[in-house]
Order: structure tokens, then sequence, then C-alpha cells
């Protein structure tokens, strides 16, 4: 493939924005920087459960990114010839007439409109609701706006446009307001049913359908750099923004999960997985959520079902914190993975719940906590111990894996990006195992995966084929056939455990 110039990717978080500089032709890394890179950005919590952030502040580290670049690469960033974006999903930026900022962002873990949705799927009625939008009101962007209407009079009678976070930052590239129609399904504003923005919700919560932006294709010009930006940022007026995503929906497209059957997988803090399908379902008790996926067409429906599960690596994160307290020398997450192998496999009948880390979507919301289970003072180590984590880690995941297979989705192959827990080998090797599914591994992100996105939406690329074939594979695990049937048995008995944590959680 012979193409000339760059493509850049802005990832904008909620801890970070990270901005990708990849080369056309190679689709190799020339630069890339995060602001902060430091410290985590601030986010405001003016109450318990609330969570906001100021959308200035995304743009501020978008520039301060690109100047990083700038500074510490030979990367002439006026040969970039499209910018992607991804974004932290799910939260609400409201502008006034002028495109300003009315107030900070409500971003996606703000819990406040939690009762709000509750309250509209009551009174749409969960059928409706799950059959036409696949998954309830809850607490998405459409709830967090009926919840400023409701208590924030004066501010939402000056709300002229509402919009994703990822959408600001390319009003702020481009000078144009606008939206896509996985942005919309992100926000719980989108009819599968009617293949359309879902005027039904918006009527219920009596907001304005004028004051949703207007659609661009998630590949494709969604605008050019502004002669004010292209300053800013050090770039060339007139290029195109061509792509924009969620981030889960993004960090599946960097590593190729496109096709039914496809999985993505992270397991970091928290962890997610995120599962490609072309049959349009629900789950019928809300613990995963739906949304269009990022190559969806009429023709060729490409739906992503997420499902996240907060305790993951942050047990892995405790354990060595609290153990590495105990001694001078603290153990180190290569030294915790190499103690936790010279533990038998299903670790002599010893569990662990990773559930420490608030409410569980996978579990109906519930707060169930970490738990360890059957523990044998006079069998059990500490290498018993970090091996039953990684074990329980795993389980957690298959768990919501399970709820995805019961909404239709055969799973053909798990991808992970080669970082956090699955730089441990014997993690993957347990996951592809439990899972049944070989586990490949690339070194990928997601302001790669935006800056590759850009590519496709601008043309330079044919298409996604072209765009990821340069893409290898680190290292790719099979599933352990010997262990098959030991693990069905501890994954089982762990199920067990779960089951009667969920019911004592329940009852109080």
């Amino acid at each position: 493939m012979s193409i000339d110039g760059y493509l850049l990717g802005y990832d904008i978080g909620s801890s970070s924005v990270k901005a990708t500089v990849i080369e056309a032709s190679t689709g190799r890394v020339v630069a890339s920087a995060t602001s902060p890179d430091n410290v985590e950005l601030e986010i405001i919590a003016e109450k318990p459960g609330w969570a906001e952030q100021h959308p200035d502040t995304w743009w501020k580290h978008v520039q301060k990114a690109t100047e990083k670049i700038r500074a510490s690469s030979s990367v002439n960033l006026h040969d970039v010839k499209a910018i992607g974006i991804s974004y932290q999903m799910h939260g609400l930026v409201m502008l006034d007439k002028l495109f300003q900022p009315l107030a900070p962002s409500i971003i996606w873990c703000d819990s406040r409109a939690v009762p709000v949705g509750q309250k509209a799927l009551k009174e749409i009625g969960q059928k409706k609701c799950l059959s036409r939008l696949l998954n309830p009101p809850g607490n998405f962007t459409a709830s967090k706006l009926k919840w400023v209407a409701e208590n924030r009079k004066t501010l939402y009678r000056s709300v002229y446009r509402f919009m994703l976070p990822g959408d600001y930052i390319a009003l702020k590239l481009t000078g144009e307001a606008t939206t896509t129609a996985s942005g919309l399904s992100e926000g719980i504003l989108w009819d599968f049913k009617a293949g359309k923005r879902a005027d039904f919700l918006l009527d219920h919560y009596g907001i304005n359908p004028d004051s949703v932006p207007p659609l661009v294709p998630t590949f494709g010009v969604q605008g050019t750099i502004t002669a004010e930006a292209a300053s800013l940022l050090g770039i060339t007026a007139g290029i195109p923004v061509s792509y924009r995503a969620g981030d889960q929906p993004n960090n599946a497209l960097s590593l190729n999960v496109l096709q039914p059957g496809e999985i993505a997988a992270t397991a970091g803090t928290s962890g997610v997985v995120y599962g490609v399908t072309d049959i349009t379902s629900y789950d019928a008790q809300g613990r995963v959520n739906t949304f269009l996926h990022v190559n969806s067409t009429g023709k060729a429906p490409r739906l992503g079902i997420l499902l996240c599960v907060n305790g993951t690596g942050i047990l892995n994160r405790w354990l060595r914190t609290t153990l590495g307290s105990w001694s001078s020398n603290p153990i180190s997450y290569v030294q915790m993975d190499q103690e936790a192998e010279s533990a038998p496999p299903c670790c002599d009948g010893l569990r662990i719940l990773p559930y420490g880390n608030g409410a569980e979507r996978t579990l109906g919301n519930l707060t169930v906590g970490a738990s360890i289970h059957g523990l044998d003072l006079t069998r059990h180590s500490r290498a018993h111990l970090l091996r039953a984590a990684q074990e329980g880690i795993v389980f957690a995941l298959m768990n919501g894996i399970d709820i995805m297979r019961s909404m239709g989705l055969k799973n053909r192959v798990v991808r992970a990006g080669n970082a956090n827990m699955f730089k441990s080998r014997l993690f993957a090797e347990v996951f592809a195992t439990v899972a049944g599914s070989a586990v490949e591994l690339y070194n990928t992100d997601g302001a790669q995966g935006a800056a590759r996105g850009a590519g496709v939406g601008a043309g330079i690329y044919k298409g996604l084929k072209d765009a990821f074939a340069n893409l290898t594979v680190v290292r790719r695990i099979e599933p352990d056939r010997k262990l098959k049937a030991a693990y069905g048995d501890a994954y089982r008995h762990w199920l067990s455990i779960c089951g009667n944590q969920v019911k004592s959680a329940k009852q109080g």
C-alpha cells in the first residue's frame, strides 16, 4: 500500500486525553502523547454519585497532547490527512445558541439520573423499551438531560443543542454541531425497530427534537478543520474529521472486532467484554447493553453487546497493595503472576468473587462485595490466593459472555490489547480455556483505532480490511483442552457461590 501522510487519532477519556499519529501506509505509530500524563483529570463531585467535567477541559488537553507531539517528535503535523475521535461514552454536553457549554458535562459515571430512567421504564413499559431501544432508558444521556429539565429548569431552558463528549471535540475542530447514529444509540436515543432517532422517548421526556444535532456517518467527512483549530493545533485547515465513536465500540474497532462472533475484551481496573452480533436482541434483565456498532449498515446490521464488570483488575491491585504492605520488598505484578502459576489449576477448591467495586450490572445492579470461599488454612497458600483471584475475574467475565450467548452471540475469537491483566500468561490462558475461544493479543489502543477509522472515513483506505491489513497478532493463546473439564466444573461451582451471594444481597 502506497499512501502518503499521516492519520491523527484522539482518545478523549475521563482520566486523560491521548493523541496518536500513525503512518497511513503502514499503520505504524510515529508519535503519541497523553495529557495530563502524571495526574488524572479532575472529576467534579458536588454530591455523592455525581461526576462532572467541563468540556473545555477536554479541548485544552487535546491542544496540550498535540503540542507534546510537536515538541517531542520530528513528525510534521501539516502532513496529517484526516482526524478520528474516540471518546468517553454516555456523557451529556449542553450548549447555547453560540455553541458554548452552559455547564460542566454530566459524565458516564454520574448516577443521579438512575431514578429518572427507572420511572421512564415503568411508564413507557419494559416491553416497548427493550424491543425498540434494546435497553432500559437507564442512567444514559437522554435520562441525564431529563434530570436537568426537572432539577435545573433555568439551565434547561437555555439548551439549544445537547451532545456527547466526542461530538463536542468534533465541534471544536470543525465548527459543526453533529452526532452519529451510533452515538444516539449509546445515549439510548435510537429506535432499532424504526431504524431512526427514538422520537417516542424524546416525546416522553419532553425533549425538543430540534435540540438533537443532525446526523453524520460514523465513517465519512463529518466536517473539516477550521482555520482557528488548525492554528491552535499546528495542523492544516480543511482536512476532514472523518471518524467518531464511543470508547468501547472504538476499542473493538482498534482490535479489528467488526464481524458477528468476534469479541473485544479489556481487563484494567474494571473489565469490559464487547461482542459483535447481527441479531437484534436484548437482555430482559438489563444486565448488558446493546448499541449500534461502528460498521453497522441497513443491509448489514452490526450490533455491539457491552458488558462491564466493575471488579476485575482492581482486585489484583488490592492484593498487590495489601500483600506488599507486609513486606519491605513489595511484590510486583510479574512476581504475582509467577507465584500464581505455582498453584494448581482451580486452586484446590478456593474461589474468589471479585465484586468489590460497587454495584454490578451483570448481577442486577446489586452490591455483593468481594469475597473468598473454601479457604483451607492447612492447604491454601498465597499462591492459591493469587491464582484464585485471576480465575475469579475470568469467571466474572465469563458470566457476562454467557449472557451474550443467551442473546444469540456465538463467539469465535476474543481479541484484546496486550496490556493490563492480559499481559499475564496465566490470565490469558485461563480466559481462553474457560471461554472456549482463542485469545489474540495486539499492540494497539483507542487512539490508534481512531486514527485508522479516520483513514477509512476519509477514503484513504479502500475499506476496513485495508485499514487493518498490517495489524498483527502479538500472541495467540489457544484453550487448554486438558483443563477444559476441570475449569468447567470450577466455573459451575463459582456460579453457585455467586448465586448464593446474589440471593443474600437481595434479602438484605
